[in-house]
């Protein structure tokens, strides 16, 4: 069964759009917005934690005085995680799943977006408490208010989407997948969002190589070489065809706010990799042949 959530192929993710990152103005937001548009990006990936719980208001004032109309995009969110930070009056890094919480993190969220709806709320992280009642309680208000269209988690395992299922539906899953960080396609993860028709989104899509210099990235690097001719990409459109290769239908949550980055990671989605070439690269990150 496949998902009926529709997200543009690649999504733009906002974490470093604000604080945490580049800081940019709202003019700045609104430009980099306009072009995710132009080059066919249309979804925003948020949380309510990202720039000390600032992005959000951020990037909804940049909306609200935008020309774009909410018709034309998709905004997702998460909520869960209490971070320490002057905007919060946490002691201790935790997760609050209470339905109270949750219903009040999404209106919290829907306010500082400038939007009436989400296309898609997660929970940001498994908390050891998770009690599936109360979410199910939170969400089905939130469903049935019209407040979220749909519900999905990120960073969940297989056995913790279960446990919820117990109580309420899980459409999605956002999680941490790339060449360098491949593990999700071993451990049931990707197998559980093909099996139940979950989409499936990865964070960090371009994993370590442009951060690391070790034996791993060299030889992935080695790999990459002879690749870029061959499809007329470059290494970061090639790591993400490779990711998009995979029968989940991963769409990758680009982190970048670098706007020729953003039109260069669309054309990705175009790129259709040899079989051979595909476990070449898999090999090449593992440092190894498959068993």
């Amino acid at each position: 069964m496949k998902s009926a959530i529709k997200l543009s192929r690649i999504i733009a993710g906002t974490m470093t759009w604000g604080s945490w990152g580049k800081r940019l103005s709202k003019s700045e937001m609104i430009s980099l917005m306009n072009h995710c548009l132009e080059t066919g990006i249309t979804t925003f990936d948020h949380a309510d934690i990202y720039g000390g719980y600032g992005n959000e208001e951020e990037f909804g004032n940049a909306l609200a005085e935008s020309a774009i109309s909410r018709k034309e995009i998709q905004l997702v969110s998460k909520c869960g995680i209490q971070y320490i930070c002057e905007a919060r009056d946490n002691k201790v890094k935790h997760y609050n799943y209470s339905s109270d919480y949750i219903i009040w993190s999404a209106e919290r969220s829907l306010e500082k977006l400038c939007t009436e709806y989400l296309d898609l709320f997660l929970l940001h992280r498994p908390s050891p408490l998770l009690d599936p009642e109360p979410i199910a309680k939170a969400i089905d208000h939130l469903l049935s208010s019209g407040k979220i269209r749909s519900f999905g988690v990120s960073n969940f395992t297989p056995s913790q989407i279960a446990m919820l299922e117990t109580a309420i539906p899980v459409q999605a899953n956002q999680v941490e997948c790339s060449l360098t960080a491949e593990g999700v396609m071993y451990d049931g993860t990707l197998d559980d969002c093909i099996a139940n028709g979950r989409l499936s989104m990865a964070w960090s899509p371009l994993g370590s190589y442009f951060r690391e210099d070790n034996e791993r990235t060299k030889r992935i690097k080695e790999a990459l070489t002879p690749m870029k001719e061959k499809y007329n990409a470059s290494e970061d459109q090639l790591i993400l065809a490779w990711l998009m290769t995979h029968p989940a239908g991963i769409h990758p949550v680009v982190g970048t706010s670098n706007a020729s980055r953003l039109a260069d990671s669309i054309k990705a989605a175009e790129l259709n990799l040899e079989l051979e070439d595909w476990f070449i690269l898999l090999q090449a990150s593992q440092g190894h042949e498959v068993p």
